[in-house]
């Protein structure tokens, strides 16, 4: 595989125009490409961003922003809201204050029709067929310092790896196993990305043989939280 960082003009809160860039920078794209663009670009592309002078509390931001949280008096150091917004579990609902000119920049709305709406402009754009879309973010997981990435929408190829039916090194079939590919190449490709002050919102990965659609695949992706086997964490939620 090729992992291509695309560098870019820096986007200005509280709403730049997304699309122009993709024009500006992204030139090259290549049937099979599987582009990453990260969640905070395209929030401002909607003008997702609320001046922080104008917010009394960002903690009822938060809460308002988010599908369910545990206050910030329960977490150890009142560190964060924890969230639970758009089948993710991430601090704050999202909401990001760094490269954001004196903004709260929010989660983008409508994630995944924005991710289809991406997907169909590049793919118009650049005469191909087989595309997909990965939106970003980073977060954090229990038991672990540091960010890592995560998807938070994908489109244009199928989610899943099945393994089930196959078998191991010494026979045994596997019955429950599945690859998470958005995931797995979100992760990689936001630490190309950087967390800083690299200018790269855009990744194309290139070279991976997944198998592409032209339908929405999200909801393969997505467990119900009822038959979660995380479900006796996520019921903390309020």
């Amino acid at each position: 595989m090729q992992w291509i960082p695309i560098k870019t003009r820096t986007l200005f809160p509280p709403q730049d125009d997304l699309f122009a860039v993709f024009d500006e920078s992204l030139v090259d794209v290549q049937e099979g490409d599987i582009v990453l663009v990260t969640s905070k670009v395209l929030a401002i592309y909607q003008g997702r961003c609320v001046p922080i002078k104008g917010v009394a509390s960002k903690d009822e931001l938060i809460k308002q922003e988010a599908e369910k949280f545990i206050d910030r008096s329960r977490v150890p150091g009142n560190y964060a809201v924890l969230t639970l917004k758009h089948h993710t579990l991430i601090a704050s609902a999202g909401i990001d204050e760094s490269n954001a000119n004196g903004h709260y920049i929010l989660w983008p709305e409508h994630i995944d029709e924005a991710t289809k709406e991406i997907w169909e402009y590049l793919r118009k754009k650049h005469h191909i067929k087989n595309l997909g879309i990965i939106l970003t973010d980073s977060h954090t997981i229990p038991m672990r310092w540091g960010v890592l990435g995560i998807s938070i929408s994908h489109f244009g190829f199928e989610p899943l790896a099945d393994l089930r039916g196959t078998h191991d090194l010494f026979g045994r079939a596997l019955t429950i196993t599945r690859q998470n590919i958005p995931d797995a190449l979100a992760a990689f490709g936001v630490l190309l990305m950087g967390e800083g002050s690299e200018s790269t919102p855009i990744l194309v990965a290139r070279g991976y043989p997944a198998t592409f659609t032209e339908q929405s695949t999200m909801q393969k992706l997505v467990v119900d939280p009822g038959q979660d086997i995380y479900k006796p964490l996520l019921d903390a939620f309020e």
